[in-house]
C-alpha cells in the first residue's frame, strides 16, 4: 500500500531512458512571450499587480545599500516558479516537481551558497559580527556562534524540506481520500467529493503559501550578508 501510496510522485514517462516528467518544470517559459504578444486581459492585469506588490515588498526587506534596478527580480522568478510548478501538479497526471528534493533543495542550496560566497567574500566582518547578537555574555559567545553556525548551515536543507513536505502532504491525502470511494453510497460519495473540492482548495492555498514563503525567506537571507 505504502510503495503504491507514494509511486505518485515517481517519474512514468521514458524515452531512451531518459525521463520526460521533468520538462514539465519549464513548460512555464512556454508563457512568458504570450503576454507580450497579446492585448493584457484581467489576469494579466492582476499577476502585474501582484509581482508589484512583491517587489515592493522584497525591495523594504532588501538593504538599501545593496538595492539596484534588478535585485528584487531573482526573488520574484522564484516566487514565480515555485508558484506555477505548485499549481501544476494540482491538475491530474501531471508531474509535481516541487515534491521532489531534487527540485526544492537544488533551489534553496544554490541560492545560500551564492549569498554565503557574497558574503564571506565582501562582507566578512559582517558576517563574523552577525554569528553574536548584540549583548550576548563573554561566557556564551563561544556557543553563540556554534548555534549560529549550525542554524546557518541547516538553512537549504530547512527551506527544502518544507516546500516538499508541505506538496507531499497534500497529496497524499488527496489520493487517500480518491482511493476510497469505489464501495461507497451515492451520499458517502457526494460527501467525499465535497471534501475532496474542499481539501484541493486547501491546497491551491498551500502552494501560494509555499511559493511566497520560500521567496520571502531567501530575500531575508540575501538581506542579512549586506
Amino acid at each position: 500500500m505504502m510503495n503504491n501510496l507514494f509511486s505518485i510522485f515517481d517519474p512514468s514517462t521514458n524515452i531512451f531512458n531518459l525521463s520526460l516528467n521533468w520538462c514539465s518544470t519549464f513548460i512555464g517559459l512556454l508563457f512568458i512571450p504570450y503576454s507580450f504578444w497579446f492585448i493584457p486581459n484581467r489576469h494579466f492585469i492582476l499577476w502585474n499587480f501582484i509581482l508589484n506588490k512583491l517587489h515592493n515588498e522584497f525591495k523594504m526587506l532588501l538593504s538599501t545599500n545593496s538595492i539596484n534596478k534588478g535585485s528584487t527580480f531573482i526573488f520574484i522568478s522564484l516566487f514565480s516558479f515555485v508558484l506555477f510548478n505548485n499549481f501544476l501538479g494540482l491538475f491530474p497526471y501531471i508531474f509535481t516537481s516541487t515534491s521532489h528534493l531534487t527540485i526544492s533543495l537544488s533551489i534553496s542550496l544554490s541560492l545560500w551558497l551564492s549569498f554565503m560566497l557574497y558574503g564571506w567574500i565582501n562582507n566578512y566582518q559582517h558576517m563574523f559580527i552577525h554569528m553574536i547578537p548584540q549583548g550576548t555574555p563573554s561566557i556564551l559567545m563561544p556557543f553563540m556562534v556554534l548555534i549560529e553556525t549550525i542554524s546557518n548551515i541547516i538553512r537549504p536543507g530547512t527551506l527544502a524540506v518544507r516546500l516538499t513536505a508541505n506538496m507531499i502532504a497534500g497529496h497524499l491525502l488527496l489520493t487517500l481520500l480518491s482511493s476510497t470511494g469505489n464501495n461507497m453510497s451515492f451520499y458517502l460519495l457526494f460527501i467525499l467529493i465535497f471534501m475532496q473540492i474542499l481539501l484541493l482548495i486547501l491546497e491551491s492555498a498551500v502552494a501560494i503559501i509555499q511559493a511566497y514563503v520560500i521567496s520571502i525567506l531567501s530575500t531575508l537571507y540575501s538581506s542579512e550578508v549586506n
